[in-house]
Parts: C-alpha cells; structure tokens; sequence
C-alpha cells in the first residue's frame, strides 16, 4: 500500500477574478502546484449548490453541480459572453472572501447571457449526450429549480399543494410555462460539468487524484425530497417528522441542530438502495475517492423532534449498516471510500468500518485536546492503522495555528512533550505538527492548504452550530509560490510520501 499525501483546498477556496474560486487558469495553476509539491491527491468539498446558510452540507440536490464554479471566462472563450459583460457582473469585492448575496444578484444574471446565446445555436452532440447520461436526475432539479423561482424562492413545504405533491396535469403546465428557466438550469449544469470533467481530466493527467466529498443527508428543500419523498420520514405535508443533528458534548451543551430530513431504511431497503447506487455511482464518475460525511450516521443517528429548537432532546436509532455498501460493491465493484467516522464512535461504529473495509479518519488536533494528562487517544499518531487518512484538522476544525494559539496549558505541556520540544514558540511548531502526520503510518496524509500557509482564525472555513461567517476564506494568487511548493515537497518527500519516492 503507497503512502501518499494531499492538500485540502475547497474549489470555492481557490483565486480568482469572479467573487468564488471556479473551474478557471487558477485551478488549473493549482493542480501545477499540487505537482510540483509531490502531492498524489486533491481533496475538495462538495461541488453541489450551496443552501441554507451557504453551506455545501445542505444542498438542493445532491447530483447537481455549484453553477458558481463555472469559469465565466471559459464562456467567453466559447462565444458565450464578453471580457465586459463578465467584469460588469463580477462579485468580486477585493477582500478575499466570499459574498455569497452579492454572488446571487450577479452571477445568475451573467448565466443568462451565456444561455440566451447558447438557446440560439444547433444542440451538440456533447449536449445531447449530457441529456441523456443525466436524465435520471437533471430534469427533475432544473424543474425544482424553475418552480421555486416562480413560488418567490420559498421552501418546498410552502407550495402550493399541487406542485409539492407533483400532480400530473399541475407538472404539465408548469413545464410548458416554466420552459426557458428550466431549459436554463439544464444549460448551468451542461457547462458545470463540461468544466469540471476537463479539470479532472486535467489533474488525473498530472498523476492527481481527486477525493470528493457526499454529505449523508440531503436538505429538506431539495428535489431529491421532492422527487421521493417515500425516502424519508415525513408528514402529509412533506415536512420532516424528524431531523439530524448531534447531541450535546462539551463543545456544544445544547448539541448540534442540522435539520436535515432522516431516511426511511424500510422503504431504501424495499428498492434495494436504488437511490443511493445511484448517488455512489454518480459520485465515482466525478472523483477517484470518495469521501462519505458522518460515517456513523449508517450505523446509529441521532434522531432529534422536528420543531425543536435544539438537540437536547434527541435520541439514538439504529442505522442501516453495511448493507448499501455490500449492494454497491455487488454492482460496481471495490472502489476508494473514505468514511468520516469521527465524533462520539461507538464499538458499533468501528465494527461497520472493519465490516465495509474503508479507511477511516484519524485527526492530529484531537489527540491533544483537554487537560488530562493521557497518552490513550486513538488520535495520538503512535496507534494509528495503515487504513486510515491522517489530517492535521478538517474544514470543521480550527486551523493549525489557530489551535495552536488556544491550547490549554496542560495541552501545550501535553503536545511538548510529545513532540520533544520545549522551547520553539508555540504557534512557530506547525511544521512539527504536520510533519508529525506525515511521518505516520497512515496511507494517506491530507493536510488543509492554510495549515501549510500558517494562516490563523481567519482562513477557518466552517464552526459548526455558528450561522454565519462560515464558507467563505479564499486563498490569494501568491499563496502557491515556488518557496511553498519546495517546502511541501520536501516534507512529503522525507516522510516517503511523494508520489516519486519508493513505498
């Protein structure tokens, strides 16, 4: 088994001219720097439109691609728009972050130009055969998203009864007066997916592996409730009788209110997983590796009422287990799963992951955390398994240096003497850090792209339970020069992880 290493970078992270990272020279630039660094893997978050409070977690639909992503240069390059047009409506406000209201009022503006130009010429046979490879999603979501727009953007639950519950004849006029907005949702999701096959194609090339990311739930207000709504536990008027979230624990004493709907296994289990084959299976045809979000959710969930207003009084149910994946693997063979196994893992939890055979998640910043003195926690480097993927911290964490600069005293004093090292200052040991995930035994070292930049609480992608301020950090153009590469690639290559080194 090759160890290997990677860098954590959202797409929405990347620079560009446009207000969000995209499928631009930029990202391409990124994938030379991932080469010159000795990297073998990309790990992105979800590419699905962002939903409620901007989060990649609570999408529309989860086979859908983030319209944002599209690189309104490449649509000039195309014929589709001009250098103007694309400077006019740019969402750009020269902060480096992302304004995600400003984003909505320009960027769907600018998409319409590039349709209204593309409606007027010949269907392709590219086009053609996007339709059809896609049909079994792709018409219903550029529906969903039509018919939102005409009910003001309000949620599912508050339509009109006949388009919620999808009568024939109500469908049917509404296709033929919604036409152009769904014919315009199909075109933002041909261009997304031309874009990012080719950058794919473009990093596969380069020796570069890419590890997408599948949330497990999917939001209340999304077509994937509307299409089938018998999947999930809900009410006569499709609202969730139930929703996920976390329990209490010392970070969060009222626990962690997600809102997402929970499956119904009975009815999964009656269609033989359909839905969620297909989820996979449109999953790998967009990565290499594919990282599955709250692992243990198929073990065990955390049920809480809905219309509660936190997760105090939620309870634990039995998951579904192994059984999606041994029907997955029957019908598309053993491919690269990454499960998120991490928060309260039970003995059940570990079980399911030796059952399924994937590599689970181990991070550094959690065998440091409180002020016991204990040298016991699965997070600590010396009990780590080949089978795993080693992180400094995840999109969920704090960065390196952030954590670093809030450690207790008696974790500090716990850190320093696991690292031998009483005397570099104390956020000056991020190199320590890393090097200290690099050098397990892991298979596979991921490291989030401002940990290697030292960026403190500001490049802090996601606090989880805080409404907003999240999503939104973006790296800078000379964020990946030549001295960073080298000292990327120098590390990767000392703890035998690059990608030319013998394993």
């Amino acid at each position: 088994m090759n160890r290997e290493a990677g860098i954590l970078l959202p797409i929405s992270a990347l620079p560009s001219k446009y207000g969000i990272g995209c499928f631009s020279k930029e990202a391409y630039d990124f994938v030379d720097f991932l080469e010159r660094s000795g990297q073998s893997v990309w790990q992105i978050l979800p590419l699905c439109p962002t939903g409620y409070m901007d989060s990649p977690y609570q999408s529309i639909c989860s086979f859908a691609g983030n319209p944002y992503f599209i690189c309104p240069e490449r649509l000039v390059g195309d014929g589709l728009l001009t250098d103007e047009e694309c400077e006019n409506y740019s969402a750009d406000k020269g902060n480096g972050r992302i304004d995600y209201g400003l984003l909505y009022e320009k960027r769907y503006p600018l998409l319409r130009k590039a349709f209204e130009r593309f409606r007027s010429r010949p269907r392709s046979e590219e086009y053609s055969q996007f339709l059809t490879e896609n049909s079994f999603w792709l018409f219903d979501y550029a529906l969903f998203c039509a018919i939102k727009a005409h009910f003001g953007n309000i949620s599912l639950q508050n339509w009109e009864s006949a388009a919620k519950h999808r009568e024939g004849a109500r469908l049917s006029a509404l296709r033929n007066e919604l036409s152009e907005d769904i014919d315009f949702h199909i075109f933002t999701q041909f261009q997304f997916f031309i874009q990012w096959h080719e950058l794919k194609a473009y990093a596969n090339k380069k020796g570069i592996k890419i590890m997408g990311d599948i949330p497990i739930y999917v939001s209340a207000d999304s077509s994937d409730l509307w299409v089938s709504p018998h999947l999930f536990l809900l009410d006569s008027e499709l609202s969730p009788l139930s929703v996920a979230g976390c329990p209490p624990d010392a970070f969060s004493p009222s626990g962690q209110l997600w809102g997402n709907p929970l499956y119904d296994w009975r009815s999964h289990k009656k269609e033989g997983y359909a839905w969620w084959l297909s989820r996979l299976s449109h999953a790998f045809s967009m990565y290499d590796i594919v990282r599955i979000d709250h692992f243990r959710g198929f073990e065990s969930y955390y049920s809480v009422p809905a219309g509660d207003s936190d997760a105090v009084g939620g309870h634990w149910e039995r998951g579904v287990g192994s059984e999606i994946f041994r029907a997955f693997e029957s019908s598309f063979g053993s491919q690269d799963i990454v499960a998120e196994d991490l928060g309260y893992v039970t003995s059940g939890v570990r079980q399911l992951l030796r059952e399924c055979g994937f590599a689970g998640m181990k991070i550094i910043q959690f065998g440091f955390d409180g002020d016991d003195w204990d040298f016991t926690s699965e997070y600590l480097p010396h009990y780590y398994g080949k089978n795993s993927i080693v992180y400094t911290g995840t999109h969920d964490n704090p960065t390196l240096v952030q954590w670093l600069s809030s450690l207790s005293e008696s974790s500090e004093r716990k850190l320093r003497c696991y690292l031998c090292d009483y005397i570099t200052p104390l956020t000056s040991l991020r190199y320590k850090v890393i090097s200290l995930a690099m050098e397990s035994v892991s298979r596979l070292c991921i490291i989030p792209m401002q940990d290697y930049l030292g960026i403190g609480a500001e490049g802090r992608m996601n606090l989880p339970a805080s409404a907003s301020g999240n999503w939104s950090w973006r790296m800078s153009i000379s964020d990946t020069n030549d001295d960073i590469a080298s000292n990327i690639k120098l590390i990767t290559e000392v703890s035998g992880r690059s990608r030319k080194a013998e394993n």
